[in-house]
């Protein structure tokens, strides 16, 4: 098994990976440690790069809050093929909206509340666009008028924009104080989400939704995994929504996922065209 240790370290060269100790990981991986903090995007971008040739998929991780996540001096014995490959039909057959649904889906908004949920996280107060909404609502409807009617106001978009661009930009994404590299046993995309270790995802079935998410997620917006901090993931994304039904929908799948980001959807919806990255917040 050293062989595919150095197989990987020649794969390194050349590149910001070049030099960092690599060693065997929990479950088959293989971990990387060393990693600049500062650097951790750079580095994953060049582990993804070389997927095709390390045939495994990377994702940063942190050692912070884990004491597993260490080298180990043997290769460590992951999941069978038929384990993975069962895991994987799994995920594929079932439906991750139903075991991620964000709570406000059901709130039903009042006359007394229309100011608070119309101002947002940001504190751009939208309570004039929703003057003729007949109350009380389900949230998601007034938060799509809110959304509609704010696309067709340039200047307030605008503002809005300016407050939660931060929100896709990788300036937003939390940072530990020691970084590794852990390389993943596969190069499929939803069997990956096997070793993921999220607070969304504590039972084998929640990992199962997860992994159908991350399929999902690339195959539609070229969204990739890039960190997993237990209550957090990172993603780099290739492919923006486009403002309107595409924003929408995206924003209400993340808020499903993420039902600790500290955002409105409409929110959600305006930042997502406008950036490259996403975050996810799940915490207890």
């Amino acid at each position: 098994m050293r062989d595919e240790l150095d197989q990987i370290e020649a794969a390194f060269l050349g590149t910001p990976l070049a030099g960092l100790p690599v060693g065997y990981g929990p479950a088959g991986t293989v971990l990387v440690t060393d990693v600049d903090p500062d650097r951790l995007h750079e580095v994953w971008q060049a582990a993804e790069a070389l997927v095709p040739v390390t045939g495994r998929r990377p994702v940063m991780v942190s050692d912070d809050f884990d004491d597993e996540l260490t080298i180990r001096s043997e290769s460590e014995q992951g999941p069978s093929e038929s384990e993975l490959r069962a895991f994987a039909e799994a995920a594929a057959s079932s439906d991750p909206w139903l075991t991620y649904r964000h709570y406000s889906e059901d709130h039903q908004v009042d006359e007394d509340e229309i100011e608070f949920w119309a101002r947002g996280t940001t504190g751009v107060d939208l309570t004039a666009l929703a003057s003729d909404v007949a109350l009380p609502t389900p949230r998601p409807v007034l938060e799509r008028v809110l959304y509609d009617r704010l696309l067709t106001d340039t200047d307030l978009h605008a503002e809005v924009l300016g407050k939660v661009r931060l929100v896709t930009s990788t300036d937003y994404w939390y940072t530990p104080d020691s970084v590794l590299l852990m390389l993943l046993p596969t190069s499929d995309v939803r069997s990956s989400a096997y070793w993921l270790d999220f607070f969304g995802a504590l039972t084998t079935e929640d990992r199962q939704g997860l992994a159908e998410v991350l399929t999902q997620w690339r195959h539609r917006w070229d969204a990739r995994l890039v960190a997993s901090w237990g209550t957090m993931l990172q993603f780099q994304v290739g492919r923006r929504p486009t403002p309107g039904d595409e924003a929408w929908a995206a924003a209400g799948q993340l808020k499903a996922l993420a039902p600790n980001l500290e955002l409105s959807r409409w929110e959600v919806a305006v930042a997502l065209p406008a950036g490259d990255a996403w975050f996810v917040h799940n915490r207890p």
